[in-house]
Order: C-alpha cells, then structure tokens, then sequence
C-alpha cells in the first residue's frame, strides 16, 4: 500500500508539492509515496481531469496529498472535463464529506494580517465543511433558454437528514479534543436546506453531545464575526457553498492563503485527502515565488490525521513556526525567499 499519493495537479500546484516531497523525504524517509497527474496537467495527458486509475490510486493509498488545479488554459473544455471536476470527483469517489480548514495565525506572522495585531494574535479556530454535498452536487443543474431570448442557470441545494449529522458529528467530536465549542452556520431564515441543518445539528446535540457548548449563526453574520472577532469561534460547522466561503476569509486572518492547510476526511480507515486551500495561481506559476507553506502544513495533518505520525507532525508544525520566527518570508509574507529557499529554511529547522 502506498503511504502518501501526491497529485500535483496544475499552477503552481507542482512547486509546492515538489517540496512537500523534500520534505518528507527528511522527516520520514520510511514513507512510500506515488505521484499522479490530475487535473489540466491529466486532461492533456489522458483527456480526463481525472482517470479511472487515479481515482484506484486514491483509494488504495493511506493519505492523498494534491497542489491545486485550473487555469485558463481550460476554460474552454467541457464542464465535465475542467480541472475543477476532477477535484469534485476526487472528493465524491474517495468519499471525503469532512473538510477541516484551520484558521491559526502563526504568532511571528500576527502583523501580516490585514486586519490589527489584537484581532488575529493567537487566532485558532477550526472550520469543518461539508464537501460532497449541496449547491456543488445537487441536482438538477443547467443553463437554458427561454422563450424570446435570454437564458436561465439553475443550480440545486439539496442536502439529507444523514449528510448534515455526519459532518456535525465530526465538528462536536472534535470540540471535544479543543474548547468544547460548536457554531452551525446556516442561512435558516430564508431557505429550507438552512432550516434542515439546524433542526438536524440541534437534535444531534441533544441526543449525543450535550457536554459541547452549540451556537447556531446565520451565514452572513458569521462572515461579519469573522472578521470582527474571530477568536470567539473554536469550531465552525457549515455547508459546502458557505463554507467555501467563509474558510476563504478565514484564510485571510493569518497573512496569506498560502499558510493555510485542509484535511478533507470520510469514514474510519478510509484515506484522507489534503491539499492547500489556495489556487493554482497562474499568474505566478513558474516564477518560483509561490508559498509552499500550506503544501507543507497539508503534509503535517496528513502525518497527524491519515498517517498514525503525530510525533512527525508536531515536530514538522514546530518548524514552521520556527522558520517563521528566523524570519522566513515569500512574497505574499511581505519577504524575498522563493519556494524552494522556504522550503530550505524549513528542512534547516528539522
């Protein structure tokens, strides 16, 4: 069985992932790892974004770690065959339904955030979105005309009793390792699915997890509280199409998209699937300036969560840190190193 299957995908998908290999090649050189083409980089090789044989691969490996995908070199193939949809069939066929997004803010990068230093400074809050169902998934979707011209989209959100309480369970289970604190994100004051999700988390609360502290909070307000006072949250339980959303301001808090990692995660023995939350950013790719820190990081919950390698992990996260301490800084940090320099100043804190 291979240990870690590495998609490096599209962008700068293959910078980042490429030091993920260096460095796990110094933290733990006894790991088997395998390495794939998805996305625009599979389509051109293979016609899809995503191959039977990958997804096999998936399947079978014990964690799957992927870069990022897209680009407007494939803006004009077939919606079915964009990068993008082989990320949503990665996530449905390895039945990966809980992301983990963490919202931490190192404390060296508490002044590249963009909002005060009393805001963010010891930030650490967990979003858990839902990821294989909703608005993304439902069906029925398309794009028609209409009778004497103009068109019309529609997309559906559709989520079940089964899909909402198994990712609400996931969210109180791990309150219970934090500050015991869950907030439910829904819209539930104008559209039913909202409704369902907070009638479902709130009798799933009663029923199993009555010691966790539960808030409900609709969508909007929890993009205003995030970044007004983001420290009131422990962890933040929502749909796939908010929390898209919401982790992406998240994101924000803590300096850069580049810092942040996510673990998407199904039923227990099944492998994980971690990638950075940022983008294949085209715009930089092949510059070598991209942060490869969330890459990185992504390795670190992959040790922790799919791996059984919680010792690696905290020493891998305490580098980072340190690099960061030693002042290490790409480009969006406000610093000079390139990736592969970031990467170095990481491997000489292990």
């Amino acid at each position: 069985m291979t240990d870690l299957l590495l998609l490096p995908g599209d962008g700068i998908g293959p910078e980042v992932t490429a030091q993920v290999r260096r460095v796990a090649g110094k933290i733990a050189p006894d790991l088997t790892l395998d390495e794939r083409p998805f996305g625009g980089a599979s389509f051109d090789q293979h016609g899809s974004p995503l191959t039977d044989e990958t997804l096999a691969a998936a399947n079978s490996a014990r964690a799957v770690l992927m870069g990022a995908v897209g680009g407007p070199k494939w803006r004009d193939a077939p919606r079915d065959k964009r990068p993008e949809a082989g990320l949503l069939g990665l996530r449905a066929g390895m039945g990966v339904f809980a992301n983990l997004r963490p919202a931490l803010c190192f404390q060296p990068l508490a002044d590249a955030s963009s909002l005060k230093r009393e805001v963010v400074e010891g930030l650490d809050f967990m979003i858990v979105r839902e990821l294989t169902g909703g608005i993304y998934f439902g069906e029925p979707r398309y794009i028609e005309d209409l009778p004497g011209g103009g068109r019309r989209a529609v997309d559906t959100q559709v989520y079940t009793t089964a899909e909402i309480e198994r990712v609400a369970r996931v969210a109180f289970e791990l309150a219970r390792g934090r500050r015991n604190k869950v907030t439910s994100a829904e819209k539930s004051n104008v559209m039913d699915s909202g409704l369902l999700w907070r009638e479902v988390v709130t009798d799933l609360h009663r029923r199993e997890f009555a010691d966790v502290t539960l808030e409900h909070i609709l969508a909007d307000n929890a993009a205003m509280q995030i970044v007004k006072n983001p420290k009131q949250f422990d962890v933040l339980v929502t749909d796939n199409l908010f929390g898209d959303i919401l982790s992406d301001a998240a994101a924000q808090l803590t300096g850069s998209l580049g810092m942040l990692p996510s673990a998407a995660l199904g039923l227990p023995g099944t492998p994980g699937l971690y990638e950075p939350i940022h983008g294949s950013a085209p715009d930089i790719a092949g510059k070598g300036i991209a942060n490869p820190l969330a890459a990185i990081l992504s390795f670190e919950m992959a040790l922790r969560w799919s791996l059984d390698r919680t010792d690696l992990a905290d020493k891998l996260f305490a580098a980072v840190n340190r690099a960061l301490q030693h002042g290490a800084r790409t480009p969006d940090l406000g610093g000079k190193l390139t990736t592969v320099e970031m990467a170095d100043a990481v491997l000489a804190e292990l």
